[in-house]
């Protein structure tokens, strides 16, 4: 599969772009264990062009995550073309535009998977940026708006005129917002579609090896890209990639391993945002990362309290004082996944 002249590979898998959840810390972590695309957070356009600090520090990209993208959003087109120009000052791999999110404050605005409602402007605005910068510009969009209007199937190939160089799908409307289960059979009709020549991305439900693969042989898709079920589990990208490989699951990381992870988690995030900031951002991680535990409660309260560094390390640390150091299967780990 190829973003314009980026080689990905066969069956690439993509980390989805996450408002407070892909940051570089994550980024760090999901690229370790083999996401072969990241992206940035959302960066609104408007935000963008007034150089807003907290739209410009998204921005921010590393050499360790290339292939990396910057995710924009907005609902006006000159708005967007200019963000457009000065993410590609941050020299991403692409861009991308983000007509999916389905969150009330966006979409209510006609950004994000507002758009779906406005499909004129929607491709005004994405031929204009594909004009505007030099380098490969993509879509992640919905299936449509409501169940009455999936549109996707038409929708994909008017993108695909636009000159956009591939699209992900979320196989749900933006009524649906991330509930019941996500329809891949339309998902699949776009990517069979003889006049569709760009890569189609595939995203929903993809919660670990068996959904990813059942994407990849069921609906033919050329990359999958994994969203929710990445938080507090980073290491679901390697699950996938051993299980389509070898057709083997991964051993299970031990609960030390998970414990070292999560304190590399923090690391990063201090590093990059400093505290208290990088201690506050990082707080749904640090619960996610043991929540099958039980009887957590209290350590999970003072993982998602503390402000003090030394405090936190200390906490983590005293999980597996607590719990001992198995994994489900009761075997010890070797820690080969935390040699960085």
């Amino acid at each position: 599969m190829k973003i314009g002249n980026i080689d990905l590979g066969e069956k690439p898998l993509f980390l989805a772009p996450m408002e407070d959840v892909t940051d570089p810390s994550f980024r760090y972590l999901c690229k370790h264990f083999g996401a072969d695309v990241v992206y940035t957070e959302f960066v609104a356009s408007e935000g963008l062009i007034r150089e807003c600090k907290k739209s410009v520090k998204k921005l921010e990209l590393f050499e360790f995550e290339r292939p990396a993208a910057i995710q924009l959003y907005g609902h006006q087109v000159e708005s967007m073309v200019e963000a457009a120009k000065m993410a590609e000052e941050s020299n991403p791999d692409f861009i991308d535009l983000n007509f999916g999110c389905p969150v009330k404050k966006i979409a209510t605005r006609g950004a994000g998977a507002g758009m779906l409602k406005n499909i004129p402007l929607m491709l005004e605005m994405t031929e204009a940026i594909v004009k505007a910068v030099k380098i490969p510009v993509t879509v992640k969009t919905r299936l449509g708006w409501d169940d009455n209007s999936k549109i996707i199937v038409d929708l994909a190939e008017q993108l695909q005129d636009t000159g956009i160089q591939a699209l992900a799908i979320h196989g749900r409307t933006r009524e649906q917002m991330y509930k019941g289960q996500a329809d891949w059979t339309l998902i699949g009709e776009v990517k069979n579609n003889s006049r569709m020549k760009i890569p189609i991305i595939g995203n929903g439900d993809i919660t670990g090896p068996e959904s990813a693969k059942l994407a990849f042989d069921k609906y033919g898709v050329d990359a999958v890209m994994i969203g929710r079920a990445t938080v507090g589990r980073p290491w679901i990208f390697k699950e996938i990639k051993d299980y389509l490989q070898t057709g083997q699951m991964m051993n299970p990381l031990t609960l030390k391993e998970k414990v070292e992870l999560a304190k590399l988690h923090l690391q990063k995030s201090v590093e990059w945002k400093g505290e208290p900031r990088g201690i506050f951002e990082i707080r749904r991680h640090l619960s996610n990362y043991f929540k099958a535990l039980p009887h957590f409660k209290e350590t999970r309260m003072k993982l998602v309290t503390s402000l003090d560094v030394n405090e936190l390390v200390q906490t983590l640390d005293s999980i597996t004082e607590k719990y001992g150091d198995m994994d489900e299967t009761g075997q010890t780990g070797d820690y080969s996944y935390f040699r960085y």
